[in-house]
């Protein structure tokens, strides 16, 4: 009986997870104890970072909420940071945390109308390589006067909706029936190889939408949260922050665009994936019987939903309200006027968003480790060591090292706040670090595209219902973000050395 029991808590742990996997974190927890006492803090530190990065990296094995979260309340236990600590960062990203649980919810009720506009742009729009650009720049933009979780989870509703119907229709059911679109049981052999390859297809242009957040989140003072923290310090407007960082962003972006162009021509590491016939006259099928049996109730939803819209970019562009009080005002302005007012038809809209807050609060108890811990002292200390005449590409790459390791807020926030005290002190003239300031916000911005954890908007997409449905990895989102990586940042250092 005492065997059973044990193999039955076994088997509970982290639920139908592989069993090499739990052993695998169980060995962390473990392991973690013995090394803070035998290599110290320091070292222990950034090797709980590196198991936390191997959670995210396994997204799709198992949600890393859970493991990642064991490892954060070891974390707190063994000392390595503290719950004052971890509810220090979780205060100072509470706009972040306001964005996730009421914009991401306020997009759902948007999705009638995406996936009509997206619908007939996908069927209408043939050139793959016309289209991914139209992902990519239109997210930069949107992303520049937004947000980029915002545009995010705009583009996760779009793919979300059109893999809907897609999945429905191959696996024999009509577009209305209910269907769990995870579950390829029922699509034949015949049809699994274009399933496949619209699943490329998808990913290709989550891809270039996530990467696009990144272009235009970099150029403006509203594009990401690391920026107005940052233009406050320095004391810069919308306009002066945008033409500080124009020598570096503008190039940046272009290349960026071009990169995007390439690597759909060229087919470079799983890039230019089309959009397979049989899955083309689904979604004609599908817009053309909806646009035949759109009712009048229909239409004056699209209508509203439309209006809504507009007062969302409207409200975003000007700032009347922190972003996610901005998000709660689209909740009600679009349930109330389409008639969405039971409480479970609003629970659904909230079940995408509210376990990546939960994850992205566990995420802050890593960054207090890092924090309480000081691992970037050393880096920090060394940039600060180097010729004045170089300091300011270094700082560039160095920030972007780091933000790909932890996260480009935290990292930004760190070394603002030390080029600040620097200023304040007398080490560096007002001068140096206008130029370290704009080091600083483009190289958490444009290198952290490496990785998923680098930046809030990718680990929001790896984390996503989608990302199993279009088979999008951890190791995928690094090797689709590869060429972007490689060009931005080379764009980018070399702006900051001649252009500056």
């Amino acid at each position: 009986m005492p065997k059973t029991i044990a193999m039955s808590i076994l088997d509970n742990f982290l639920g139908p997870a592989a069993d090499w996997y739990k052993l695998t974190i169980i060995l962390f927890l473990i392991l973690n104890p013995i090394l803070l006492v035998t290599l110290g803090p320091f070292i222990t530190g950034w090797i709980l970072v590196g198991q936390f990065i191997f959670c995210l990296a396994m997204a799709l094995k198992c949600y890393p909420l859970q493991p990642g979260g064991l490892l954060a309340l070891e974390a707190v236990i063994l000392g390595l940071t503290s719950p004052a600590t971890v509810y220090h960062e979780t205060e100072a990203n509470f706009e972040v945390i306001l964005l996730l649980i009421f914009m991401v919810a306020g997009i759902f009720f948007l999705k009638d109308l995406l996936l009509f506009i997206f619908t007939k742009m996908l069927i209408r729009i043939r050139s793959k390589t016309l289209l991914s650009l139209i992902f990519c720049s239109t997210s930069a933009v949107l992303s520049a006067f937004l947000d980029a979780l915002t545009v995010t989870a705009v583009i996760i509703t779009i793919a979300a909706g059109l893999f809907a119907v897609y999945h429905r229709v191959t696996s024999g059911k009509g577009f209305d029936e209910d269907h769990d679109h995870a579950d390829d049981s029922g699509i034949g052999m015949e049809t699994r190889e274009d399933l496949e390859d619209f699943r490329a297809f998808l990913r290709n242009l989550m891809m270039h939408g996530a990467v696009g957040t990144a272009l235009g989140g970099v150029c403006t003072l509203v594009g990401e949260p690391q920026n107005l923290l940052i233009g406050q310090i320095a004391g810069w407007d919308f306009i002066e922050f945008f033409l500080r960082m124009a020598p570096v962003s503008l190039p940046v972006f272009v290349v960026g665009l071009l990169t995007c162009l390439a690597v759909e021509k060229f087919k470079v590491l799983g890039y230019g994936a089309t959009m397979p016939i049989a899955a083309r006259n689904i979604l004609e099928e599908y817009d053309r019987r909806e646009d035949a049996s759109r009712t009048p109730k229909k239409t004056a939803n699209l209508i509203i939903q439309a209006l809504v819209a507009m007062f969302l970019v409207v409200a975003l562009a000007f700032t009347w309200a922190e972003v996610g009080m901005i998000g709660l005002a689209v909740i009600v302005l679009a349930t109330a006027l389409t008639g969405i007012v039971e409480e479970h038809q609003l629970g659904h809209a909230f079940s995408e968003a509210l376990p990546f807050t939960a994850l992205l609060v566990v995420f802050f108890a890593i960054v207090g480790v890092i924090h309480d811990q000081h691992l970037f002292q050393p880096i920090i200390d060394y940039v600060f060591s180097l010729d004045e005449q170089i300091q300011v590409p270094v700082f560039f790459a160095a920030n972007g090292v780091l933000s790909a390791i932890s996260d480009n807020v935290f990292v930004a926030t760190i070394y603002i706040n030390e080029i600040k005290e620097a200023l304040e002190a007398g080490e560096i003239t007002r001068a140096h670090f206008d130029l370290l300031t704009v080091a600083i916000n483009t190289g958490t911005n444009i290198p952290s595209v490496a990785t998923p954890n680098g930046q809030a908007a990718f680990l929001f997409l790896l984390t996503s219902a989608l990302a199993p449905l279009i088979r999008l990895s951890y190791g995928s989102m690094v090797i689709l973000a590869l060429p972007y990586t490689i060009t931005m940042t080379v764009t980018g250092l070399l702006a900051t050395i001649y252009l500056l």
